[in-house]
């Protein structure tokens, strides 16, 4: 049996879905997925498998307008994942149709990754009405010269399957780049922090989402099969400390508890996990920072 492999660069704005379809496209969760733009920081990579052939998808930040260090540098890893991707899907969402974000995408798309095969993937169609997705494949379409359209909903599933059978038919020959059973490179640790990330952005509304990161600073392998897991949360300013500490630490046990379940229905195992929250005012601009997120710090640079 010829075995393909290759990767798949999700790109899009913010929001789009990207996360989502990685994910179902693995069957698994392997990214941070809430309602809030910009939450994928890193190119995270999950590994879909369809028939014999491995797909590596790098599900990137959502291409905006960066403003802040952190900013470009997530803007720059996108496009670094698109640049390196054997087949880039550009991932829009039907409600919001083309807009001055998606344009923007499709004229940096034609100089970024030239010979690229790129497919269109319309995304949340049940939110418009048939004629209205014709127009938009219509206007995209005639916008860039797609190698093909899928109208799709990464949440209920509706198209996935044929995107991912299309998918697997654009790798190239060659052995699988990871092992059968492995879902995603990034390394567990960052995984364990990026599940706690989440659940702080879902459960506190402000800002502060942005202003902050987590660390996995420690982990333990137990004799019982256990594990204890220590994060440090990094929050810019004092203010931010209370907010996520909450009324007598109430905010930051129900993040704790439910950062726990997830990673142990992630991982199959009991853990432990310790969070602390430490005030670090230019955390933004640390180089130690970017490192630990996969991002490179150089690219923030304006």
């Amino acid at each position: 049996m010829t075995t393909r492999a290759g990767f798949v660069a999700l790109i899009g704005e913010p929001n789009a879905g990207k996360s989502t379809l990685t994910n179902h496209l693995v069957g698994a969760k392997v990214s941070i997925v809430t309602h809030k733009v910009q939450t994928t920081r890193a190119r995270i990579r999950g590994v879909a498998l369809e028939g014999d052939a491995q797909i590596v998808l790098v599900d990137t930040p959502g291409l905006f307008q960066p403003k802040r260090r952190l900013d470009r540098a997530m803007v720059a890893a996108a496009w670094g994942g698109a640049a390196d991707a054997d087949v880039i899907v550009l991932m829009i969402e039907a409600h919001r149709g083309v807009t001055k974000g998606v344009k923007e995408i499709l004229a940096n798309l034609t100089q970024v990754a030239p010979n690229r095969k790129v497919a269109l993937a319309i995304n949340k169609i049940d939110k418009v009405p048939s004629e209205g997705l014709l127009q938009i494949t219509k206007q995209m379409n005639e916008a860039f010269d797609f190698a093909e359209t899928f109208m799709i909903s990464a949440e209920k599933g509706h198209g996935v399957a044929d995107l991912k059978t299309w998918l697997a038919d654009q790798m190239p020959e060659g052995p699988w780049l990871y092992p059968e059973d492995q879902i995603a490179d990034l390394p567990v640790r960052m995984i364990a922090a990026e599940i706690t990330r989440e659940k702080l952005t879902l459960r506190l509304h402000q800002e502060l989402p942005y202003q902050l990161t987590v660390e996995t600073e420690n982990w333990e392998e137990r004799k019982d099969g256990s594990a204890r897991v220590d994060q440090m949360i990094y929050v810019a300013r004092d203010g931010h400390k209370g907010i996520i500490l909450g009324k007598k630490g109430e905010t930051i046990k129900a993040v704790s508890q439910a950062a726990r379940a997830e990673l142990e229905e992630f991982l199959g195992r009991k853990i432990h996990l310790f969070l602390q929250v430490k005030v670090r005012p230019n955390w933004l601009e640390e180089k130690e920072r970017y490192s630990e997120m996969g991002l490179d710090f150089r690219d923030g640079n304006s």
